[in-house]
C-alpha cells in the first residue's frame, strides 16, 4: 500500500479512538549498568565493552526531584528503570519507598522498568502508588532469540501478564531495526494487542559502539513511518509511544510519525542517549494537540 494511504488510515484509527492529546513521559535512569544479560542492542550490559556510566540504586531525594523536573518540565508520568534481570531485595524495598514518595510529594503519576518480578512484588509496588509497569518484548518469538539468549521471551510474556494480573496498567513495546522482518514486527504487534497492553514505547536502533549491533545499518525513515501505522491499525486504542531513536532516525518526520498513529513521546532523555531539548518537544506536543483538536 502507497505509504500515504497506510498513514491516512492509521490516522482515522486515531481519530475513531478520540485521540487529542499526546500522553508525554520522562524516565531516569535509576540504577545503571553491570547487567548480566546478553541484549545485543544494550549499552548497560556487562559483556560489552561501552562508555556506559555505572551507579547504584539513586537515593530518594534524587529520585523525587527528578520526578519533580519531570512534571515541571509538561511529562505526566515518571519512569524508575533500573539495569539488571532482578532487583536485591534492599533495591525493591527503596523501591517501593520512591514510588509512595514521588506520589505523595510531587503527586506524579509512576511507572517502573525494573526487570522480572514476581507477582507478590508487582501487587506491593501497585499498593505503594505505582500506576504502570513497564516490559518491552522487543521483538517477535522467533525472532527474540537473535535479540537475547540469556532469558527467554516467554520469560517477558510472563512478566507482562504477571503486570496485568496485579491490577497494574503495562506499558510495553519493541524496537524496530535489530534485523527484523515485517513479519516479526507484525507478530510483535499482534502480540501486544492479545496482551491488552496500555502503552506500546517503539524504539528506532541506534547502534550504541561495542554492543553486537553497534554497526548495524539503521531503519529507513521510511519503513519506520509505516511501521508506526501498522502498529496503530493492529492496536487500535493502546498508546503508540516514540521512544529512543526518534530524532536520529526521524529528523524532520516526526511530526509525520504523529499522523502515522503515535500519540505518545518519552521526552528528557533516554537511559544512556541524551535526548531532544524539553522546550522543543513541548512545542511539538502543542502543536500536534492543536492540530488534532481541529
Amino acid at each position: 500500500m502507497p505509504l500515504s494511504e497506510l498513514v491516512a488510515r492509521a490516522d482515522r484509527v486515531r481519530r475513531e479512538h478520540r485521540i487529542t492529546q499526546l500522553d508525554l513521559c520522562t524516565i531516569s535512569n535509576a540504577k545503571s549498568g553491570r547487567c548480566a544479560e546478553d541484549c545485543r542492542f544494550c549499552a548497560q550490559s556487562a559483556r560489552y565493552a561501552t562508555a556506559t556510566p555505572v551507579w547504584p540504586l539513586k537515593p530518594l531525594d534524587e529520585l523525587l526531584t527528578e520526578a519533580a523536573a519531570a512534571q515541571a518540565g509538561g511529562a505526566q508520568r515518571f519512569g524508575i528503570v533500573t539495569s539488571g534481570h532482578q532487583l536485591t531485595a534492599d533495591d525493591f524495598t527503596r523501591i517501593l519507598a520512591a514510588v509512595s514518595g514521588i506520589r505523595e510529594r510531587v503527586g506524579i503519576s509512576v511507572c517502573a522498568s525494573l526487570g522480572a518480578l514476581r507477582a507478590d512484588q508487582l501487587g506491593a509496588l501497585r499498593a505503594a502508588g505505582l500506576a504502570r509497569y513497564h516490559h518491552n518484548l522487543e521483538s517477535s518469538e522467533r525472532f527474540y532469540p537473535q535479540v537475547a539468549t540469556t532469558h527467554q521471551w516467554s520469560e517477558r510474556v510472563a512478566t507482562v501478564r504477571a503486570a496485568k494480573a496485579a491490577g497494574l496498567e503495562v506499558c510495553s513495546g519493541g524496537i524496530l531495526g535489530l534485523g527484523e522482518t515485517w513479519d516479526d514486527r507484525i507478530d510483535l504487534a499482534e502480540t501486544l494487542r492479545d496482551l491488552a497492553v496500555d502503552s506500546v514505547p517503539l524504539n528506532l536502533l541506534v547502534g550504541i559502539p561495542g554492543t553486537p549491533l553497534g554497526d548495524r545499518p539503521p531503519i529507513a525513515c521510511a519503513d519506520a513511518i509505516r511501521a508506526i501505522a501498522i502498529f496503530r491499525l493492529i492496536l487500535g486504542g493502546a498508546t503508540i509511544r516514540l521512544a529512543a531513536g526518534r530524532e536520529a532516525i526521524l529528523q524532520d518526520f516526526q511530526g509525520l510519525a504523529f499522523q502515522a498513529g503515535a500519540d505518545g513521546m518519552l521526552i528528557g532523555g533516554y537511559l544512556t542517549v541524551r535526548g531532544r531539548d524539553v522546550a522543543a518537544d513541548r512545542r511539538l506536543a502543542a502543536e500536534v494537540s492543536a492540530l488534532w483538536m481541529t
